[in-house]
């Protein structure tokens, strides 16, 4: 991924984190008892401790695993409700096919996904074993900058363990169009497997799911953000009734070191995803040679619905704009020649070969 233009680095948080491969085509997900610690960190102020200790057993570890490609997401999340329903983040359960999530009191339950809102990065999980579970209620105020919030994750090994900070800015924007748009920025030191975890306020309730961070030049992290979420708003309301929201693609992934330096500037398809209606357009990536040399670069695409786009950013954001199943026009440059093809966008999780 290439970063945003004001942000050093972005990493979509439960990259890089695998579940352990096991069996053949019929493979399944195996319980594996989570290492529980049985001290908790003692940097932390008394009320801030007795707020963790509090919702600490209605956040979950999740994992997800597609055993056709063996892609694996680990991540955190959270109850919502007494009857089994997790929030987490749509990207830790994105690529997966088989899900399960882990308990504080030593419990694995096999999951599945019953809504989800790609562009929000938001998912909901209902898990298949007997409640009642422990849940956190979700705040029907809006956050206030300034205060002091407590998140539960999984990252750096750890099961479930505090990360405490400030709350800085409400509304962020990533900079980046395949991010979530106004998100809670704070200074709590989140990583990799704390992704789709709760962000707490002092009063114990959940106001955001930690979507990604921004890490400086030595890989630590700078700032981080959640999707915030609220009793009743549209968000949860959809997710709850079982929508399910995909972000609309054409099929193609970026060079992301020629887009936005051609002159004119504008994305440049490094490639087209095979079966996609980028490809059945006639779309072309770039191509290589046996040494992985560049040979030639492929379309560069100069605008979308009409709108000029300077970058892959921009194409992507354009996109985005729309809704799938619209059909939208999309000009491009094949060497210096302009041409212009309509394109029908679909929903990304029909592409499995897209991995943007």
């Amino acid at each position: 991924m290439r970063a945003s233009p004001w942000l050093p680095v972005l990493l979509i948080l439960a990259l890089g984190a695998y579940l352990l491969s096991q069996g053949q085509p019929t493979f399944t997900l195996v319980p594996r008892e989570p290492v529980v610690s049985a001290t908790l960190p003692g940097t932390l102020p008394p009320a801030t401790r007795a707020l963790f200790e509090q919702a600490r057993p209605a956040t979950v570890r999740v994992e997800s695993l597609d055993p056709q490609t063996r892609e694996a997401g680990l991540g955190t999340g959270f109850f919502i409700s007494e009857t089994g329903q997790v929030l987490t983040a749509y990207h830790v359960v994105s690529l997966g096919r088989l899900f399960q999530v882990s308990t504080l009191e030593g419990r694995t339950y096999r999951a599945t996904v019953t809504a989800f809102d790609a562009r929000a990065d938001v998912a909901l999980l209902e898990v298949q074993g007997r409640g009642p579970f422990p849940y956190l209620q979700l705040d029907s105020r809006a956050p206030k900058v300034g205060e002091t919030v407590l998140a539960i994750g999984n990252s750096g090994g750890d099961f479930l363990q505090p990360r405490r900070g400030r709350l800085l800015r409400l509304g962020a924007e990533a900079g980046r169009a395949d991010f979530p748009q106004g998100t809670l920025e704070m200074n709590a030191p989140l990583a990799p497997g704390d992704s789709g975890g709760p962000i707490i306020d002092s009063a114990g309730r959940a106001i955001g799911v930690v979507s990604y961070i921004s890490v400086d030049g030595s890989g630590q992290t700078r700032r981080s953000y959640a999707v915030p979420v609220m009793d009743g708003d549209n968000l949860i309301t959809a997710l709850r009734t079982g929508e399910k929201r995909d972000a609309p693609v054409v099929g193609i992934v970026f060079d992301p070191v020629h887009s936005g330096l051609t002159t004119p500037a504008g994305g440049v398809i490094g490639r087209v995803v095979e079966n996609s209606p980028a490809a059945r357009a006639g779309l072309r990536g770039s191509a290589y040679d046996r040494e992985d040399k560049l040979i030639s670069l492929g379309d560069v695409i100069t605008t979308v619905g009409g709108e000029r786009t300077r970058d892959a950013n921009e194409v992507i954001r354009a996109i985005r704009g729309a809704e799938v199943g619209d059909t939208v026009t999309i000009g491009y440059l094949r060497g210096q020649q302009p041409q212009e093809t309509r394109i029908t966008l679909v929903a990304r999780a029909t592409l499995p070969g897209l991995r943007e």
